[in-house]
């Protein structure tokens, strides 16, 4: 769904910190973040999926915020801070989350993981060291579409890398606290 840009008009230069990395870009001022980073910065891990800001897979961080590149004027990333998924790996080093996606089988296609990867990582950046529940993941995730799972080896991956589990299993719920009942009088006979 790649959309055309103009190749003539006005331009601007953007400043912006892309994956702890200063980039300038000459493009045209309303081209979309998206195409910038894909075209113009070279990183093609954002993927476009809608282009309507629908389903979440060209999710990428502003300023520590996520948001739908597909919808972004490229000017309003001028002075920002930006973080796709090339940018959540050390090097060669994945990230915990990605290895987590990659053990429980949160990836299935790839197209949706790079925008759940952004998704999930902002969540884990807000919960500072507490694994978030289901419904806390579920939530945060719940702008991101996936045609190929039911979403729960992504909810699993996302918790057993807020727990940093070496086995990649999840972190369980405490149990609810119950009332116990009082022990049976035995009967005597």
């Amino acid at each position: 769904m790649r959309r055309a840009t103009a190749a003539a008009g006005p331009r601007v230069t953007l400043a912006m910190k892309v994956n702890g990395k200063t980039r300038r870009v000459r493009v045209p001022p309303m081209k979309r973040l998206l195409d910038v980073l894909r075209e113009d910065c070279g990183l093609t891990g954002t993927k476009e999926g809608c282009g309507e800001g629908e389903c979440g897979a060209c999710t990428v961080l502003i300023d520590g915020r996520s948001v739908n590149s597909c919808l972004v004027p490229a000017v309003q990333a001028q002075g920002a801070t930006l973080l796709t998924v090339e940018g959540l790996a050390r090097g060669a080093t994945l990230s915990a989350l990605q290895k987590s996606f990659i053990e429980l089988g949160g990836a299935q296609c790839g197209i949706c993981t790079p925008g759940m990867l952004l998704s999930a990582h902002e969540l884990l950046r807000r919960a500072r060291g507490r694994v978030p529940s289901d419904g806390e993941v579920r939530d945060a995730l719940a702008g991101n579409l996936c045609r190929c799972t039911g979403y729960q080896k992504i909810v699993d991956a996302v918790r057993a890398a807020a727990q940093g589990s070496p086995n990649g299993r999840p972190a369980r719920a405490p149990r609810r606290a119950t009332a116990r009942k009082p022990p049976r009088a035995k009967a005597s006979r």
